[in-house]
């Protein structure tokens, strides 16, 4: 797959480096473009469109990033915007602004809202983001703002820059490392001000516009046909585990045995957990019908209840959480959803530890168990390559010998089963699944011999779609 994000990225780079287009003569230079710019500036000054300001001081050699062209010229944002923060607009003033047909916000989240009303100003209007999260980030829209506490509010003086390229080339500058604090950063207009461009002459501010745009429309092509190819993808994979575990990527061999001997088997050494007290006792559900098998499967295999064929108990929550989560190294490792990946298939760390007296109230598992989460996101297995204690946001699936652990992801994975989940889990206030909802979710189950060679079929065929997989 292309990296268009990072090739957006080296085009911006190469474009503010002067690297991206020719300089003609014809263009004239920066610094006459700079002169322009200034005198602008104090015309408005006099007509009191905008206050006069402390003199920036002069660009030092060592704040130079890096080389550009001799006819731009490096100057300072505050020498050729106007930057300005924000104000706490009172509760009725915004609600007077904001409407259909004069207001829209520009820049969400955080607090941080942009309010245009009926003056409609052409020209850049940048919000930066000032405070917390959003501390940096910059979007851009035309009109006049009414921003909050939360923006630094940027505009050009008339047109003696390109409005598209003034709006590329500050997101190039990575304004949050200019942030005073990192628990909670914030950027002030006396910082941003005094930060560095480069200026390049108005014709040639154009024609990088232009030449970005060009590029990025091909890579915005390359997105969509990349988005297409992954969308193919999944549904091809979807498509083939399916066959998989329908039986149609192998075939049946008499000395494989049959399902129901392997149900035997199973129902053995569940016998003999529940004897030396791994798992405790419960009721096995009936056989099923035929109305809940979804296809016709092979004569050796044997449609189960996913409980009649593993042992599934819920995770458990000490509370309150906070008194047993510990930094003792010889704590038990705590596994939380926000431990895995989406995607992913193992686990492998996790970022807390709880006292071990908390694992009374909680639920041990082992390297090989399979986690399903069970609410929000739920329906993802994970197998566990470490020890720890789950909480009730997972289930436990442990194998009991039936299962090839690698065809048991396959099963666990696949868009069947997750539609069983989803029909189980549906008409709920809150959308989860309890151990009963699992138990009961209908799985094929084939010989142990033939589930090894259809995961194998799987990795190889998988492996040539995606050698990620």
């Amino acid at each position: 797959m292309i990296d268009t994000q990072a090739l957006r990225q080296k085009v911006l780079d190469l474009a503010i480096r002067g690297k991206l287009t020719e300089q003609l003569p014809e263009d004239g230079t920066a610094e006459e473009l700079y002169a322009k710019i200034q005198e602008e500036k104090q015309t408005l000054i006099k007509e009191g469109k905008i206050k006069k300001e402390k003199p920036l001081p002069p660009i030092a050699e060592d704040e130079i990033p890096f080389a550009v062209p001799k006819n731009w010229k490096w100057v300072r944002i505050g020498s050729v915007f106007t930057l300005k923060a924000g104000k706490n607009i009172a509760a009725s003033l915004i609600h007077d602004i904001e409407s259909e047909d004069y207001c829209y916000p520009c820049f969400g989240g955080n607090g941080l809202r942009g309010y245009v009303n009926q003056t409609n100003v052409s020209g850049l209007h940048a919000l930066i983001g000032r405070q917390g999260a959003l501390c940096g980030n910059i979007n851009f829209a035309d009109g006049d703002f009414y921003a909050t506490e939360h923006a630094i509010v940027v505009n050009e003086y008339s047109e003696k820059t390109d409005t598209k390229w003034s709006g590329l080339a500050l997101k190039t500058l990575n304004l949050n490392q200019y942030a005073t604090s990192v628990a909670q950063p914030g950027l002030a207009v006396n910082k941003i001000e005094k930060v560095v461009m480069p200026l390049p002459p108005l014709a040639e501010q154009k024609r990088i516009v232009e030449k970005i745009e060009s590029i990025f429309v091909v890579l915005d092509k390359i997105d969509l046909l990349q988005s297409e190819y992954v969308n193919n993808l999944s549904a091809l994979k979807t498509k083939i585990i399916e066959a998989g575990i329908q039986g149609k990527l192998t075939e049946q061999l008499p000395e494989d045995g049959t399902a129901e001997e392997l149900f035997e088997k199973i129902q053995e050494e569940r016998k003999r957990q529940i004897e030396i007290g791994i798992i405790k006792r419960v009721d096995l559900l009936p056989e099923l019908v035929d109305s809940e098998m979804a296809f016709q499967v092979p004569d050796s295999w044997k449609w189960f209840p996913l409980g009649n064929i593993s042992y599934i108990v819920r995770g458990g929550s000490p509370r309150p959480i906070k008194q047993y989560i510990t930094a003792d190294e010889n704590g038990v490792n705590w596994i939380k959803i926000g431990d895995v990946e989406k995607g992913g298939k193992y686990i492998y760390a996790t970022e807390e530890k709880i006292r071990p007296e908390g694992e009374k109230k909680s639920r041990r598992v082992y390297p090989g168990d399979f986690l399903l989460t069970n609410s929000m996101s739920f329906g993802r297995p994970y197998i566990t390559k470490i020890e720890g204690c789950i909480h009730d946001g997972w289930l436990l699936i442990r194998n009991l010998d039936g299962f090839d652990i690698d065809y048991l992801y396959y099963l666990l994975s696949s868009q069947f089963l997750f539609n069983q989940f989803s029909d189980k889990a549906s008409g709920s206030t809150v959308t989860n699944l309890n151990i009963d909802k699992v138990k009961s979710a209908a799985i094929p189950l084939p010989p142990l011999a033939e589930q090894k060679r259809i995961v194998a079929k799987l990795d190889a065929v998988l492996a040539i779609l995606d050698p990620r997989h």
